[in-house]
């Protein structure tokens, strides 16, 4: 019997750490995939984690664990199909290490992902920027702390995982004023900080001087923020700004939301798609295509370039007596 835990370990430490050297956050992702995996397996075949064997899973369980994912546990099938990404790198690894299992492994891996429908994206309008900006009370540190990185989460378009990074030291004032930041896939980039972003970080820096944290945006018992603390605040601030700005009751709005609108203004600016990849450091240019579907003022200004041809509108009219009862249904 091949136990599957050290089979989890080496995947883990040998593939992802010391071979691939991923990120930490992939190392999370991948974490919490495999935990969820594995609470399910307990109550699927009442066996614990640490004495399940390879055997004991194959294509047919890990199906029935991605509908688990998406109608037990509410998951997006963007979601779903980032969990079994995480499966199927496993499975890949034991193609090597395990080669007698090979035929249920190649089944697994033949489990092709989910296709889903493309939303619009969603991002904020001016009065809707200034909405949230405003909803915090600066009048305490709190406020002050999150109108600070709200400030320049909208400014600088930097991820989630970036802004609860940040420490002081990232933060460049002087010429050329910048926030440094080390972004996904561990690529270093600067963004420059606009003059309002500038200041208030200024201001912040004076104030958060706390000996017990190192976090630029520190929680209220000096530690880091997690995503689901920025995730909440946001939530909290959205729902206060909803109540002089009508629009922001129909939008869902998370951090990365912030990131698109700083993609979109940028875009509305005139900022060639090019420079925005750069900006916001993806990896591809084609990453930041889905901001000219989103952004209906491009496409507007751009058919307002258009000559239209002249022509006038003449309605069908049916002669023929079966043609006239189709078209009156």
């Amino acid at each position: 019997m091949t136990k599957l835990s050290p089979l989890i370990q080496k995947f883990f430490y040998d593939r992802l750490i010391n071979q691939q050297g991923v990120s930490q956050n992939t190392v999370s992702a991948y974490r919490d995939t495999f935990k969820i995996f594995l609470l399910y397996l307990k109550d699927q075949k009442g066996i614990s984690p640490s004495d399940l064997n390879l055997k004991d899973i194959t294509a047919e369980l890990i199906g029935k664990f991605l509908n688990h994912l998406e109608k037990q546990r509410g998951n997006s099938i963007r979601s779903r199909n980032g969990r079994l990404a995480a499966i199927r790198s496993f499975f890949k690894y034991l193609s090597y290490q395990e080669p007698q299992y090979s035929g249920e492994i190649q089944r697994i891996l033949n489990i092709r992902n989910k296709k889903f429908q493309q939303r619009m994206m969603t991002y904020l309008n001016n009065n809707e920027i200034n909405a949230i900006l405003s909803a915090p009370n600066q009048k305490v540190w709190i406020g002050r702390r999150d109108h600070a990185l709200l400030l320049l989460a909208i400014q600088s378009g930097l991820r989630v995982s970036e802004l609860i990074n940040l420490t002081p030291k990232h933060i460049v004032f002087g010429t050329g004023s910048h926030v440094f930041c080390q972004g996904k896939g561990r690529k270093e980039r600067c963004t420059p900080l606009t003059k309002q972003a500038e200041k208030v970080l200024k201001e912040w820096l004076r104030e958060n001087k706390k000996p017990t944290s190192d976090s630029l945006f520190p929680s209220q018992r000096g530690g880091k923020l997690s995503r689901d603390a920025v995730e909440k605040l946001l939530k909290k601030y959205k729902d206060i700004a909803s109540n002089t700005c009508q629009t922001l009751k129909e939008k869902n709005i998370t951090p990365h939301t912030l990131r698109h609108t700083t993609a979109v203004h940028l875009l509305q600016a005139g900022v060639d798609t090019s420079l925005i990849a750069l900006y916001l450091g993806h990896e591809s240019i084609a990453s930041t295509q889905v901001y000219l579907n989103a952004d209906l003022e491009t496409k507007e200004k751009a058919l307002s370039k258009i000559i239209l041809p002249k022509s006038t509108f003449r309605r069908f009219k049916p002669n023929n007596e079966l043609m006239i009862f189709l078209e009156e249904l």
